[in-house]
């Protein structure tokens, strides 16, 4: 057993006292007045101690934390990112007096919740209990509440996610012939009617510092909702952060029909945009199927979210670090071409395709070709066979990008230092991008879905989030080997230098051609007139 020891404090508005009746609280050599919180005086007295004992297997279990505060490092660079601000979730910012609004909509909805369900507040209580010691071990500090306190937060919080996430998936799932009934049986609340506050509540239950156990959630899901045939609870965060679609594949996905099996399609010309949740909840529910995610291996909301970006095979991985030494525009001019992926694939997955043939012979090497006969390019075999490509997802920036990578990369860096993905990924990115020319050649090769307005806006966002991140080095170690070797070599580098030069496009590809006709006609002339005058003396 550890034995902490605390100072009591007591916030006036706690305790409701009578006018007449006068308290004082002494605390650290104060007299405070309750009544006039405002007026204290000095006594020198010495304050007791309260000591309160506490099991070391609830507060000193580093194994099991897997909910932690950011780092000092990592939120110096952008506190508001990792800062709730609509709704507090656990106890890292509980009662915080910023978001106290939103614990009033928390008591109403578990009023309602007890009222349409005929639970009360002990019986749900009694099934969180029974777990109160391994939910506070996964918190990476101790928590100093009273068991009350405690299991009643849990609660709130908890009961306010579920409930949040129940009706958006049932309005989700609502069938569009039946749409007047839908609303009048599943009404919109005052959260899901307004859009602004919807979005700040999905920013809030991204964060790393602002979450519950999965376990309490599946906990209370099952034996407080009796509702038969209930969809599975990861099922309901599918609805509810189907929002993030965007984000995590840039592809349109096509809705199965007749029971076929689902599947991804590309969109040749641009990122999807469709405004259909219901196609997207399908994707992201056949997304975490193919990884066979299930229940007790999601730690919280963020960890759930990561299994979102994950590849669903990971591959082998040397063990060290490997960084590029050639950003974007510094791998274009020695002739590598920048692609966007057009066949199904993760965001987290780039590729340098193999090519045995040019790797052996750098001289057929015939990009210059494609670039002044940009016609040629739509013959996918010829080019693949010819010229050396990257093949990137596209990457969709704007506001809310930052947010939601940065809590994924502080998870990363607190939980899976072996297996950082997205850290990875990101300074990949970092090391892609170094100026606003780089940004511009990848949003021109529709790599970069740039909507933050302005390439030095990217260029900022990119090199900030690979700030004080301590990456595996891993993933991409041997993308970044072979990019390094073929940025090294003297032959593509005068390859590219001639594509650039000469063959940058048609005009000067064929401007480039009849000046070498022109001069091997005029040198065979040239020769020609000396061996008639050598032959006439």
């Amino acid at each position: 057993m550890e034995r902490t020891f605390i100072y009591p404090a007591i916030h006036p508005a706690d305790h409701k006292l009578p006018n007449d009746e006068k308290k004082l609280l002494e605390c650290k050599g104060l007299l405070i007045d309750i009544a006039n919180p405002s007026i204290k005086e000095k006594r020198h007295f010495e304050c007791k101690e309260l000591i309160i004992d506490i099991p070391w297997e609830a507060s000193r279990c580093p194994d099991q934390y897997c909910i932690y505060r950011v780092p000092k490092r990592l939120r110096e660079v952008n506190n508001m990112a990792y800062t709730p601000r609509v709704v507090s979730i656990g106890p890292f910012h509980h009662r915080s007096e910023e978001l106290k609004d939103m614990d009033i909509q928390k008591l109403l909805i578990l009023k309602n919740f007890c009222n349409g369900t005929w639970k009360s507040i002990e019986d749900l209580k009694r099934i969180i209990e029974r777990r109160e010691e391994e939910i506070r071990s996964y918190y990476s500090e101790t928590i100093l509440l009273s068991s009350e306190g405690f299991l009643n937060m849990i609660l709130l919080d908890a009961i306010f996610i579920l409930e949040l996430f129940y009706r958006k998936y049932e309005i989700l799932m609502a069938d569009e012939k039946d749409s007047g009934s839908s609303k009048a049986q599943y009404q919109i609340d005052y959260i899901l009617s307004r859009p602004c506050m919807e979005l700040g509540i999905l920013h809030d239950l991204l964060l790393l510092e602002n979450q519950l156990p999965f376990f309490v959630l599946e906990d209370l899901y099952q034996l407080g909702y009796p509702k038969p045939e209930k969809r599975a609870l990861i099922d309901l965060c599918c609805g509810f952060f189907c929002d993030l679609y965007r984000y995590i594949v840039p592809y349109k996905y096509i809705e199965p029909k007749n029971d076929e099996v689902d599947h991804i399609e590309p969109k040749k010309d641009e990122v999807d945009h469709i405004d259909d949740k219901r196609t997207h909840f399908k994707y992201l529910v056949r997304r975490l199927n193919d990884i066979s995610l299930k229940s007790n291996q999601v730690k919280h909301l963020t960890d759930l979210v990561r299994y979102f970006f994950r590849p669903p095979k990971i591959e082998g991985r040397k063990e060290h670090h490997v960084h590029l030494h050639g950003t974007a525009t510094k791998l274009d001019e020695v002739g590598l071409k920048f692609k966007k992926s057009n066949s199904k694939r993760d965001l987290l997955q780039i590729q340098f395709p193999d090519n045995e043939c040019l790797e052996r012979f750098p001289c057929f090497n015939l990009s210059w070709l494609l670039s002044c006969l940009p016609c040629l390019k739509s013959i996918d075999c010829l080019e693949r066979s010819v010229q050396r490509r990257l093949e990137v997802p596209p990457l969709l920036l704007d506001d809310k990008t930052e947010g939601l990578f940065r809590n994924q990369m502080a998870l990363e860096q607190c939980h899976y230092p072996s297996k950082t993905y997205i850290c990875d990924y990101i300074v990949l990115l970092d090391d892609l991008i170094t100026t606003k020319e780089d940004v511009r050649l990848l949003v021109e090769k529709e790599i970069i879905v740039n909507e933050l307005g302005s390439s030095a806006a990217v260029t900022k966002l990119i090199n900030n989030l690979a700030l004080e991140i301590e990456e595996s080095g891993t993933h991409y170690a041997k993308l970044c080997e072979d990019l390094n070797t073929y940025y090294k070599s003297p032959w593509n580098r005068l390859i590219g230098i001639l594509t650039k030069t000469y063959f940058s496009d048609f005009f000067k590809g064929t401007a480039t051609f009849v000046g070498i006709i022109l001069l091997g006609f005029t040198l065979w002339n040239f020769q020609r007139l000396i061996t008639l005058s050598a032959r006439k003396y």
